[in-house]
Formats: structure tokens, sequence, C-alpha cells
């Protein structure tokens, strides 16, 4: 049996609304059948942090068993492999629109209320007759105001809807004509992985390249393990209650999806809109050649492959294309990269939404 420490504070789904350190630090001795790879460390005990080590006389966690494997898992197989759709653009749209739009429907209530007492300011007699005015539509009278702020604040929502309806179009137009997967062949060493020989459906067209590289979310399981809770009690800050069983995309396991799904897929097929990992850092693009695409290592040394129930480390290659219809899509393949012996200290964990349609940003 092999022994050895796993240390990790994983940012939830809207980690940008959460102090990190309000986050508990989950430290437990980690026992696996299989030998657990070199020690790396990748955050700061300040913010976010992953770290697997050897185990020492001093460290005195509990422990919990996991299965460690180089290979990828079958969840990442189902949920990371092939092609897939790009969200419409007016999901980031509506998005960036409802901060505005709720302001604006704030302000127009509030200069609504304060009208009354603004009238002995001669100055400001014009602006108080255009906050007063209103339309008559049918028997009744309407705030100007309210007639213009309303508008502007549903607006997100009519985006969103109209690119979940494009979206539904788009992915039903691909289930009828789905595209062949791309052949290719890969070299893997320390400084490059290398691509070679493509054979590509001829209703695609591949633009660019690149390697890719981060953490799925950590089993909801070993999650609740590790802080000795259980489901009937109060999850962990940054965890929702449980979702159900199966595993679908990442964000269900850790149970963070928290109802919100946008952009929408559709139900019963493969998804189509691939979900971000939390933990991600890229490469540089690579302009595609049918003949040999190189994709330069990411500047920082990052660990080989490695799957636990905690911490794990997943690589890919995406290749980025238009389709004959004018559809933007992603091919994803997962790739086992070798461990280094090299010393790896990252200072700061990549950290990236976990929503979809923010995925590029």
């Amino acid at each position: 049996m092999y022994r050895s420490i796993q240390r990790i504070r994983y940012p939830p789904f809207e980690h940008k609304h959460i102090n990190p350190n309000e986050i508990e630090l989950i430290e437990i001795i980690l026992e696996s059948e299989t030998s657990p790879p070199p020690s790396f460390k990748i955050g700061n005990e300040e913010s976010w942090i992953v770290e697997w080590r050897k185990m020492t006389d001093d460290d005195n966690f509990d422990s919990i068993f996991s299965k460690i494997s180089f290979e990828t898992p079958p969840f990442l197989l189902r949920t990371r492999n092939g092609w897939y759709i790009d969200p419409d653009p007016l999901h980031k749209q509506a998005r960036k629109m409802i901060t505005p739009a709720v302001l604006i429907l704030i302000i127009s209530f509030l200069l609504r209320a304060l009208a009354p007492s603004l009238e002995n300011f001669e100055y400001l007699e014009g602006f108080i007759e255009i906050i007063w005015s209103s339309f008559r539509i049918g028997p009744l009278n309407y705030p100007a105001f309210l007639l213009i702020g309303f508008p502007i604040f549903i607006s997100p929502i009519v985006l969103r809807i109209i690119a979940n309806l494009r979206d539904f179009s788009r992915q039903k137009k691909y289930y009828l004509n789905p595209l062949e997967s791309p052949q290719f062949e890969i070299r893997i060493d320390e400084k490059a992985v290398t691509l070679l020989n493509f054979e590509i459906d001829e209703n695609i067209k591949i633009n660019r390249a690149k390697l890719q590289v981060g953490m799925p979310v950590p089993e909801r399981r070993s999650v609740l393990e590790a802080l000795k809770k259980t489901e009937n009690e109060q999850t962990a800050p940054g965890m929702s209650t449980e979702l159900p069983a199966r595993r679908i995309t990442t964000s269900e396991e850790h149970g963070t999806g928290v109802g919100e799904t946008t952009p929408m897929i559709l139900s019963n097929r493969r998804v189509l809109m691939l979900e971000p990992m939390r933990v991600m850092a890229s490469g540089e693009w690579v302009d595609y050649n049918p003949q040999n695409i190189e994709l330069p290592s990411l500047k920082e040394i990052w660990p080989g492959s490695i799957y636990s129930s905690l911490i794990a480390i997943h690589w890919e290659i995406i290749l980025e294309g238009i389709r004959n219809d004018g559809v933007k899509m992603k091919w994803v393949s997962p790739i086992k990269v070798a461990h280094t012996h090299h010393k790896i200290h990252i200072e700061n964990l990549p950290v990236k939404s976990g929503r979809i349609e923010l995925s590029d940003d």
C-alpha cells in the first residue's frame, strides 16, 4: 500500500464571489495500491491550491483510499472527447447586460419616487416633466421611465432565449449530420506535442490547434469523506446539495451546478457543449497544417497525466474549425503525458469560470 499527502482547495463554480481563505483546505493521507506521481504544488497557501507530495513523519492527517490511474477515466472520455459546438455569442452579451439592466430599472424607480421632492428646484423643471410624463396604452397610463427601463431590464432574458433557440437548432443539425472523427498521429516529448498525417472530414475546415491541461472537479464523495461530512449535513462552502448520481459533467460530480445550465443542451443526447475545467492552462494556438502541427509545451512545467478521486491532471488537444454551414466547432482529444523529474511549483492556480459561455475568457 502506497501513502502520500494530498492538499487541495479547489475553486467553486462562482469562485469570483468567494474568498479562498473561507474555503476549508482539505489535507489527507491518500492510500492507494498504485505508486503516486512525483511531487508537485500548484497555487499558494493564501489562495486556491493543489498539492500532491510524499508523506513525512510529521504528517498526521486522516486517511482515505483512492485508486490512482494514469489512463483517462470513462467520465472524461464521455464529456471531453469528440466534437463540440461553441455556444452562441449572445450568451456572453446577455451576461454582460445583467448588471446595467438592473441598475437602470432601479434608477428609474428611484427617480420616480424622488420626483415630488425635486419639483421645488426650478432648474430641474424640464427634467421633472420627463420623469412625470407617461404613455397611454389602452385604458391605462404608464410612466415613460418604466416603459424605457423595463425593456432594457428584460433584454438579457430575451437574448438568452434567442441564444438557446439558436443553440438548439445547431445541435439538432449536428445530430442529423455528424462529423467524422479526425484521424492523426501523435508524438509527445518534453518540448512539444506533434500532430502528423491528418485525415479530416470534408465538411469542416480546421483553422488552428493548441495544447491544454486542467484539473477536473474532485469527486463529491471523496470531498465529503475528507471533510468528515455526510449528504444529510450542511454542505461545505462552495458545494450545493446532491445532484443526480451520474457523472455527466465535471461540475455535477462536485455538486456545484446550482441550477443554471446555460447554454442549454438537448437531453438524452451526447453533450455538445464543452464545459470548461475550472482549473485550466493552455498553450499558444498554432495554425493548422495537414502534414505537421507542432504544439509547443506550456510556459510553466505541469505534472503529467494522473487521476485520483481528489486530484487529477488531465491533458488534451484542441482543434478549432468552421463547419461548411458556418458553425464554429472544436475537436477535443485526451492525451497521455509522461511525468517529468523536474521540481514543479507553480505560484498561482490558473482558475477559470465554470460557465460554458465564458470558457474562452
